[in-house]
């Protein structure tokens, strides 16, 4: 199983479909990094040479923010969203969605399990 930067890519897949399985590598820059390493995109992931794994590790680790640096990059903006104050940095805050979706129903994902509130009776005089 060959290791490119830290992933434990599968390997039975296509080269371009296994280095999807790197967080911030979606199937488009992975036919990219193919075609410029000059990798067959027929090939699979455990053909490949160790000269090929270096240029492909050498190739994403100066083109592409992958990985540990892309989600520590995620978490700073997300924290400066909060710290500014912005609404999407509140809406962070209070575990609701960031995107315009609805709440009133929905959105169970995010807010948790359903907390009943009790009604109140009101004493008539």
């Amino acid at each position: 199983m060959p290791r490119l930067l830290g992933v434990d890519i599968p390997n039975n897949k296509k080269v371009p479909y296994a280095l999807t399985s790197i967080f911030g590598l979606g199937l488009y820059r992975a036919q990219l990094i193919c075609e410029k390493c000059g990798i067959d995109e027929n090939k699979r992931a455990y053909e490949l040479s160790e000269d090929e794994v270096a240029r492909l590790t050498g190739f994403i680790d100066q083109s592409f923010v992958v990985e540990g640096n892309l989600k520590r990059e995620v978490q700073a903006n997300i924290q400066r969203l909060k710290e500014i104050q912005a609404y999407r940095g509140l809406r962070h805050i209070r575990s609701l969605p960031c995107r315009g979706q609805r709440t009133k129903t929905n959105s169970r994902t995010r807010k948790g399990k359903k907390k009943t509130v009790a009604n109140k009776k009101i004493a008539r005089k």
